[in-house]
C-alpha cells in the first residue's frame, strides 16, 4: 500500500466523521455527541441506567482514539511536499502503524468495560449503530 493510499484510508476511517461535524457550522461538538447519543440509544434500546454507564466510557475512548490518530496524521503530514531520509519515513510508517496497533487495542480494552455494564447483544447492536450513524454523515455531508 503507498503512502497516498494509507492517508486517505486513515482519514476516511478514522478522521471524516469526527470532522464532519465541524464542516456543519450550525452543529458543536457538544450537539454532536447528543445527536450521536441520541441515535445510538434507538438504535441499541438502551435503558437509562445503561446510557449513564456506557457514555462515559464511550467518549473517553473517543477522545483517547482522537489523540492518537492526530498524531499519526501529524506525521503523515511531515512527509508531505518534502524528501526525507529513508529513515525518517521508516518512523513516519512506523509511528503511523503503531498508533493503529494503540487504537486497536484499547477497541479491546473498551469492550472489555462495555462487558462490564451491558449484554454483548446491546455492545453489538451499538458498533453496529455507529458504522449506520457515520454513514449517515457522510450522506448528509455529500448532499451540503
Amino acid at each position: 500500500m503507498n503512502m497516498k493510499k494509507i492517508i486517505y484510508l486513515l482519514y476516511f476511517l478514522l478522521l471524516a466523521p469526527a470532522g464532519m461535524w465541524a464542516q456543519d457550522k450550525r452543529l458543536s461538538r457538544q450537539e454532536f455527541e447528543n445527536e450521536q447519543r441520541e441515535y445510538f440509544i434507538r438504535q441499541a434500546g438502551l435503558t437509562e441506567k445503561e446510557t449513564e454507564q456506557f457514555f462515559p466510557l464511550y467518549f473517553e475512548l473517543q477522545q483517547k482514539k482522537r489523540r492518537l490518530n492526530r498524531e499519526a496524521m501529524e506525521q503523515m503530514r511531515k512527509g508531505k511536499g518534502q524528501e526525507l531520509t529513508e529513515t525518517e519515513y521508516a518512523h513516519i510508517l512506523e509511528t503511523v502503524a503503531n498508533n493503529r496497533i494503540a487504537c486497536d487495542e484499547l477497541d479491546l480494552e473498551y469492550l472489555r468495560k462495555y462487558r462490564e455494564v451491558l449484554s454483548a447483544k446491546k455492545i453489538y447492536l451499538l458498533q453496529h449503530a455507529e458504522m449506520k450513524f457515520h454513514r449517515e454523515l457522510l450522506k448528509r455531508a455529500k448532499k451540503k
